[in-house]
């Protein structure tokens, strides 16, 4: 093992073990530093003291113009990040006296406005999911909870039993960095909870171990982020919606209809979990893009005859 390769190999038992980042994450961590050494070496680099921010910098533009699976500007910007956090440990423990990263500039991401469906094309998604079925009545109580409270996938299938309070219609959700917070739930999906908790999850329940997961599947166990993504991709299909239909479809919607209805952008900024309002203004983007457009096509006076 060479020296670049061996310091990454401790890198990731820092991220792994002192920082306790996902698995998914520091999955990422050692296959974009793995990659980054091998440029290193491939261009006669042995030490980290020989690397500069101009080495990085064709790196990333490598990155970029390859011939085989360019990598967008998010993915690069991934990628500075796995390269930031490697080369400031290394200052850290002694083994690089300078960060070469440090005035580097991540690339610029374009600005995607988050897809939000109408109200009415909710509406059918969820209504696709009707039936009388136990597996149905689970998928209707789901997608009318993701968009009932505009949490994420993991959220949701994260929720167990206990965090249903059935006194002040209330969930309680846990969010990036186990922060907890409550968001009311509506008329509609709590119908459709009642009707889960009531008729099919004590059917899910009896197959499996006794689990305090909220959604269960058949065999009685927790519903995974997969299995929600599965239903969710039925739904869409069976109500013939167009586009790229995902769980943070439910998420963008809640928020877009919230702004629309004239709810305050700190209140959705509370109901999504956000840290800054910041993230949450992006939202209103959506709604003023929505309004513009139904006053082109609705208001006789929004464009002249002749057009």
């Amino acid at each position: 093992m060479s020296d670049l390769d061996g310091a990454v190999a401790e890198y990731v038992r820092h991220v792994t073990i002192e920082r306790g980042l996902s698995v998914h994450t520091v999955s990422a961590y050692r296959r974009d530093l793995r990659a980054y050494t091998t440029w290193l070496e491939q261009h006669g680099v042995s030490s980290w003291q020989a690397v500069t921010p101009v080495m990085i910098g064709a790196y990333l533009q490598d990155l970029a113009v390859r011939a085989e699976t360019p990598l967008s500007a998010s993915s690069r910007s991934r990628v500075l990040s796995s390269i930031r956090g490697l080369h400031r440990f290394l200052v850290d423990e002694g083994e690089s006296a300078l960060d070469p990263t440090t005035d580097l500039v991540a690339p610029k991401l374009p600005r995607r406005l988050p897809k939000a469906i109408t109200v009415e094309q909710m509406s059918a998604l969820i209504e696709a999911t009707g039936g009388d079925l136990d597996v149905q009545i689970r998928d209707r109580a789901l997608l009318e909870l993701l968009y009932a409270t505009g949490a994420r996938i993991s959220e949701v299938v994260g929720l167990n039993v206990d965090d249903v309070t059935a006194e002040d219609r209330l969930i309680r959700v846990r969010g990036k960095g186990g922060k907890q917070r409550l968001v009311p739930v509506g008329s509609y999906a709590r119908e459709a909870l009642d009707a889960y908790l009531v008729r099919a999850r004590p059917l899910f329940s009896a197959r499996g171990q006794a689990t305090p997961a909220l959604f269960l599947g058949p065999r009685g166990g927790r519903v995974s982020r997969q299995s929600a993504w599965l239903v969710i991709r039925a739904a869409a299909e069976r109500s013939h919606l167009s586009g790229d239909i995902s769980p943070h479809t439910f998420r963008h919607s809640f928020a877009t209809h919230l702004l629309a209805g004239g709810a305050d952008v700190r209140v959705v900024q509370e109901l999504l979990g956000h840290s800054s309002v910041a993230t949450t203004q992006i939202y209103t983007l959506v709604t003023a893009d929505t309004l513009r457009e139904s006053y082109a096509n609705a208001h006789p006076r929004a464009r002249r005859q002749s057009e």
